[in-house]
């Protein structure tokens, strides 16, 4: 793959837009990734029910895998139990989960709630979506890896259609970092009341309008100049700082610099320009 490590925000997400359809194709393509896939389109037929699935871990680890929960794959009973839930009862342990990876994960595989896999896994389209998700989760992953800020975007980008309120961006981390940058607010507020967040994020975004690839890279490509643009000046003030120092006799030793919100706002918007 690509490396975009070291590179300006800006200019990873532009290498990133002429090379991603190539890339997913080469992910395809790759040893460690080609088995994987071939496992799991020869032998997902087999599964009939959660238990079955669990059994297999090559087939367990890949479905995880392609939706962002590598980090869970220790946790198979509770994955389990998540599988069978029922998620029309409020009580259902996939309801009660925060993070929306599970809810994403439970919707995809398409268990009854009693952990039939009814006709889903010898659907080639279904099967044909879920490779399709462990490879993009694959490139999505290797090139945050690289860069964070970018990892940051692809996520947006791929979550912003599913927004139904401020409140959906507050829950995912990612996406509550995404849009304070790009709005241009200080970090602080993320530790304040959450209904005051939840109302001035829906005063300066148009939730209605994330399902619209024009008006979300509107919102990425702020985002993208205010990183750089943070980036930039506090580069600029590490160096100042330790030219200072130098200048001065001391040791050299490098004290952190408090960098001023408002001078970073207007930075970047001149940068923008």
């Amino acid at each position: 793959m690509i490396s975009v490590s070291g590179l300006s925000t800006g200019l990873a997400l532009r290498i990133v837009d002429a090379t991603e359809d190539k890339e997913h194709d080469l992910i395809q393509t790759e040893a460690e990734h080609k088995r994987a896939i071939e496992y799991f389109m020869e032998n997902i037929e087999n599964v009939e029910t959660v238990d079955d699935l669990m059994s297999d871990y090559k087939l367990y680890s890949f479905v995880m895998k392609a939706y962002d929960l590598e980090d869970q794959i220790f946790g198979k009973a509770m994955m389990g139990k998540i599988l069978k839930s029922d998620i029309e009862q409020d009580d259902a342990l996939v309801n009660k989960l925060t993070d929306d990876r599970f809810e994403t994960f439970y919707n995809a595989m398409g268990f009854t709630d009693d952990g039939m896999a009814n006709s889903n896994t010898i659907d080639p389209e279904w099967k044909a979506k879920i490779v399709a998700a462990y490879v993009d989760t694959t490139y999505v992953n290797a090139k945050a890896e690289d860069n964070e800020a970018l990892g940051t975007i692809l996520e947006f980008r791929r979550k912003a259609s599913s927004v139904t309120s401020a409140f959906d961006l507050l829950k995912d981390a990612d996406m509550a970092e995404f849009i304070r940058t790009a709005l241009g607010l200080p970090d602080e507020i993320a530790s304040g009341d959450i209904d005051k967040q939840a109302a001035l994020i829906a005063r300066r975004v148009d939730i209605d309008r994330l399902g619209d690839a024009e008006y979300v890279e509107s919102l990425v490509q702020k985002y993208a100049a205010i990183t750089d643009a943070n980036a930039d000046l506090s580069s600029t003030n590490a160096a100042v700082q330790l030219m200072t120092s130098a200048a001065s006799g001391t040791s050299g030793s490098f004290v952190p610099v408090t960098i001023d919100i408002e001078a970073i706002q207007g930075f970047s918007a001149y940068k923008a320009r």
